[in-house]
């Protein structure tokens, strides 16, 4: 008997030292699941983007192949409208000074504005097929919206410049090549940077121009670039690829790549926290989160895990929260998972 306590204290040590470190990881995490919001009704399929509405504590979610907008109340973390009657829609931006929402959906071609008190279809402005990714900038309250390319079957994309406040479209950019996600305006100065996944290259151009004025390849072997972040004052763009799953940093001013960490695959969203200076990686199984030591280095803080394709997410550091959306897969139901923020 006497032979067996001192393997029965090592196992208790073991045990203890082990639940140790993994209540110090859980502590210690970036982000805390605070609540979920099922979404039961909701069927298969991925959702594409949120987007906030700061003032009136509210976020709005594009659930693509359900062909509906998911408002919620942020407040008391609860679904509180659903918008039908969309095809597929991808992006959206809600203005509070007028109280419009505007969903690009693409496979109706169009921008869809919406009263944002009772969602109300106001009107429809025409874009080729396949608008997806959008751009909003505050100063001049344009909307740059991507259209056009595969689906359109055409071997060009368009960039559609839209006033918000006119409820108009003001010009189009075109961009010869048939594939452009994610886009990225700077705030001091002209640029835009715009993800040419057909080409595996970053474009920039004057916005208020029509051509590129450069294209950055990535490294060869990084392929299919889809979201875009920048960190304008340390002069730093951040881009997702996901062949393989990779976070490159490159130099916003030349277009050297800086850095290079693996991420996990099928990332769609990504955001940078100046404040924390941070990186999140909404991908496929886990968020992704990187530490910016300074604008040259970089490592993985946490990898979290989440669920299949839940690869849309939204930083709001407005409220110190993240927001994952998890699409219904086999026996996971649809719902929104709600992070709060840890220092």
């Amino acid at each position: 008997m006497k032979t067996k306590y001192p393997v029965f204290q090592a196992a208790l040590l073991f045990l203890t030292l082990a639940f140790a470190d993994a209540s110090g990881a859980q502590a210690g995490s970036p982000v805390k699941l605070a609540e979920t919001i099922p979404l039961p009704t909701l069927r298969d399929g991925d959702f594409d983007h949120f987007a906030k509405d700061v003032e009136g504590h509210r976020l709005f979610l594009t659930a693509e192949a359900n062909g509906t907008v998911e408002v919620f109340d942020a407040t008391s973390n609860k679904l509180i409208h659903s918008i039908t009657g969309l095809k597929s829609p991808h992006s959206l931006v809600y203005r509070s000074d007028t109280k419009k929402l505007f969903v690009v959906d693409g496979d109706a071609s169009d921008i869809k504005i919406y009263d944002g008190t009772e969602f109300r279809l106001l009107s429809k402005i025409e874009l080729l097929l396949d608008a997806d990714s959008m751009a909003y900038d505050p100063d001049t309250k344009y909307m740059y919206v991507v259209n056009g390319g595969r689906a359109a079957k055409t071997p060009y994309s368009l960039i559609t410049v839209v006033d918000t406040s006119s409820s108009k479209k003001v010009r189009d950019i075109k961009l010869d090549t048939n594939w452009v996600e994610a886009l990225a305006l700077e705030k001091s100065g002209n640029r835009m940077f715009c993800v040419l996944t057909a080409q595996n290259a970053i474009g920039v151009m004057d916005r208020n121009a029509n051509a590129l004025t450069a294209n950055w390849q990535l490294p060869a072997g990084d392929k299919h670039p889809v979201s875009l972040g920048f960190d304008e004052p340390n002069h730093r763009l951040f881009v997702a690829t996901r062949e393989p799953g990779k976070l490159v940093v490159l130099n916003s001013d030349n277009g050297k790549v800086v850095a290079e960490l693996k991420s996990s695959g099928l990332v769609d969203d990504l955001a940078f926290d100046p404040k924390l200076k941070r990186i999140y990686f909404a991908g496929d199984g886990s968020i992704d989160i990187y530490s910016q030591q300074d604008p040259d280095h970089y490592s993985l803080l946490a990898s979290v895990p989440t669920s299949s394709r839940a690869k849309t997410g939204l930083l709001v550091p407005e409220w110190n929260r993240y927001y994952l959306a998890v699409p219904r897969r086999g026996k996971q139901q649809a719902e929104v998972r709600v992070y709060d923020v840890q220092p």
